[in-house]
Formats: C-alpha cells, structure tokens, sequence
C-alpha cells in the first residue's frame, strides 16, 4: 500500500530550522506555542453553541467595539501560553490599548509576538467562519523588556506571520520567509498536519471580495476598479464573481487558494479621516507579508503595505490584498482619479512617531 508522507506541523517547523545551523531553538518553539493556542481556541470554537461564551460582554476594545467572550478568551489563551516562556520581550494584542509587557516574574528573548485573537468575531453568533491572526518580529531596542519601537516595525522586518481559520475544518497556514505553509487539524490525533505545501496563488483569478454595501462612500478611483473587475469596464479583462464573507481571514483564505482580491479601500464617509479600517500592525502585516511570499501583493493604494513605516499601534490602512496585477491594477486607477484622496490619506501615512 503506497502512503503518503505524514508531517505534522511540529517536523515541519524543526525541518525548517535545520536550515539556519545557529538557531536556538526559540523561535521554533514560539511557532508551536502559537500553534498549541490554536488548539485550545478551536475546541472551544466549535463548542461555542453549547456553552455559555458567544454573546457580548460590557467592555470596549481600543476601536470603540463591544468585545466579544470569545475574543477574550482567546486573547487570554494566547498570552498565557506566551507569556512565560523567556522567547518574547513584549506582546501586542488587538484587544489592548497599549502593549502588554512580559511579566517581572519571567525572563524575555528576542521576539516580538502581535495578533489579533479573533479577526471576524463579530459573525461568531451566526456560525460564520472566523480566524486568529499573527505576525512576529525580532527584537531591534536592545531592552530586555520589550519597548514600542520593537513592536512598530515594518511589515518587511517581520520573522514570519500566518494565521488560523476556524471553519469546517480548522486550518493554520504560516510563513517563515521560506513559503506559505498550509496545514490542517485532524481532531483525531489533535495534531496539525501539512495539508497545502508551498501554496501559490493561482495566476487565472476567480474572485473580488468587496462590501459593495459601502459602495457609495467609495472614492471614483475604487468605484471604476470594482467595476473593471466585475467585467463592465470599457478596459476590463476579467468577470469576476463576487464574494465577500466579511471576515478577513475567511475571505483571504478563499482567495489565495483560488485567485483574486480583497478590498477594503479608504473612503469618504469622514473626508479628514481617509485611511481605511483594517488594522496595520494586527491584521494587514500578517496577511501582506503571507501574500507576498506566494506571490501576491498587498497595497494600501498608494503603495506597498510592507514599506509603511507604523507610527501608532491601532494604525488603520485602506487594504487592497491578493493576485499582484489585479492589485496593481487598483493602484492605476487611483493614481488617475484620486489625487485629492492620495494627497490626505499621504500626509496620514507618513507620520511617524516622536519616540522613534
């Protein structure tokens, strides 16, 4: 009986770090921890229906949203899994205000750990898929505890990044700069195994993901790319179906296995506030820097997300992300159109911070 190789995300890490002879073993052992977390949080994902953790508790998040138990309770598994170890000099969650430093009583090292616990939580109660989102990077202040200047690096500077998909089956797809690496969780073992190596994104696109619910407050340079893309363009070389779940990580996952791009552009509903909603240092490093590494880009229609320079930890961008000629293609049509819109959403994104 001929069998296919059996690799678990744990060889697959270690096989990995036998290609730098220096390593400590640090970093391999963070990306397992982070992989334990995933773990944890998917039992209890798929238990959520029948305990009493969906719904909203009585506190606010940074970004004024009503924080879910669940994202609690992942944020809190995250940390605690991490917080001890002596691999990470400070931590960044999407869930706090500031960055949350290792405690006194446990030694620091040289990494830097940002996530974003549950990306998508808003759909728990309905039973759409949500996902966990990570990004590392190494340590540059010379401080044993971490400071804000490790943390506010460019996506460029990142060590690896990936994330986990809790839908029909719970996957956790990574990159250490060396490929994207997809695996799945057989909750028989309890184990992930590699299931997507070397995953590429298709050059025949099939998708746009866009809320076209905000289509109105679109400036003319997205409305005409939207429209090229959907075929109706005089210019358009592609008919793309739209979908759009409404969780980033569900939605990127669809479109890197099968083609095409996800849109969340800037827009005018606040004309001095031009500058998007996704969340630069917890959601578009991780996926940019995910994409680029199978091929794609991600842009916040100016330029590439892995060249901004952060200046805030809660930094927003506008995210234009998948298959790089139909995102390059967004670029051309909001240089042509949009130059009132680059000019603010610039002077935004250049800023950087006193302490840096």
């Amino acid at each position: 009986m001929v069998t296919s190789k059996i690799v678990t995300i744990e060889r697959h890490i270690l096989e990995q770090q036998q290609q730098f002879p220096h390593a400590s073993g640090a970093f391999t052992g963070l990306m397992y921890d982070i992989a334990l977390a995933a773990k944890i949080i998917s039992q209890e994902v798929n238990r959520a229906g029948l305990e009493d953790i969906l719904g909203e508790t009585n506190e606010h998040n940074i970004y004024g949203e009503r924080q879910q138990k669940l994202d609690l309770f992942a944020d809190d598994i995250i940390f605690r899994i991490n917080d001890h170890t002596g691999r990470l000099c400070v931590i960044a969650s999407e869930e706090n205000d500031d960055i949350v430093p290792i405690p006194d009583q446990f030694p620091t090292g040289n990494y830097v750990l940002l996530y974003d616990p549950l990306d998508g939580s808003s759909n728990i109660d309905v039973n759409v898929s949500i996902g966990t989102i990570f990004a590392v990077h190494r340590r540059i202040s010379g401080q044993d505890r971490g400071t804000l200047k490790d943390v506010l690096q460019p996506a460029s500077q990142l060590a690896a990044a990936g994330y986990v998909i809790y839908g029909s089956s719970t996957m956790m797809v990574y990159s250490t700069g060396q490929g994207v690496h997809g695996f799945t969780l057989d909750p028989r073992v309890g184990e992930f195994l590699l299931s997507h190596p070397n995953i590429r994104i298709p050059d025949k696109p099939m998708y746009y993901s866009a809320n076209q619910g905000y289509e109105k407050y679109w400036t003319e340079g997205i409305k005409q790319y939207v429209a090229w893309l959907q075929g109706i363009h005089k210019d358009s070389i592609y008919s793309l179906s739209n979908r759009y779940i409404g969780s980033l990580v569900a939605d990127f996952h669809r479109n890197l296995l099968r083609g095409g791009v996800f849109i969340y552009p800037g827009d005018l509903r606040e004309p001095d506030k031009p500058y998007g909603k996704m969340r630069l240092m917890f959601e578009a490093q991780a996926m940019a820097f995910l994409v680029e590494q199978a091929g794609g880009y991600a842009s916040d229609g100016v330029g590439s997300i892995l060249s901004i320079q952060p200046h805030d930890l809660h930094q927003r961008v506008p995210l234009i992300i998948g298959s790089r000629d139909l995102v390059q293609k967004a670029e051309y049509f909001i240089r042509q159109t949009d130059a009132e819109w680059i000019e603010a959403y610039t002077a935004y994104r250049e800023r950087r911070p006193a302490d840096l």
